[in-house]
């Protein structure tokens, strides 16, 4: 018999509480809507944003995963080294916190 799961293992898997997480996390957000008018480097956000640059890595890569936001372009160092360029997907999010579920309008970013 296969085991049953509860509601908040449920919610873990769910893609909308997901990015609600993401959106609560003032470094991912942050992030997110430092990127919505131009393209930006995890170097660039980490000095722009006072964030370690690791910690900048772990957002951008849980962002990119919840695809919030991605690959602009790459850019090549004066020593030939390759840097992602990302870029926000959305411009702004809309959140409603509504019985029994929050529900989320993400406007995409042109």
């Amino acid at each position: 018999m296969a085991k049953r799961l509860t509601l908040p293992q449920l919610k873990k898997y769910d893609i909308t509480q997901k990015v609600l997480e993401a959106l609560a996390d003032a470094e991912s957000r942050s992030i997110l809507f430092s990127m919505i008018k131009k393209g930006k480097t995890a170097t660039d956000l980490s000095y722009e944003l006072k964030i370690p640059l690791s910690s900048v890595y772990k957002k951008l890569n849980d962002l990119e995963e919840l695809t919030l936001v991605e690959v602009d372009s790459w850019m090549i160092s004066d020593k030939g080294r390759k840097f992602k360029v990302y870029r926000s997907r959305i411009s702004k999010a809309d959140i409603s916190i509504k019985k029994p579920e929050p529900s989320l309008v993400l406007i995409p970013n042109t």
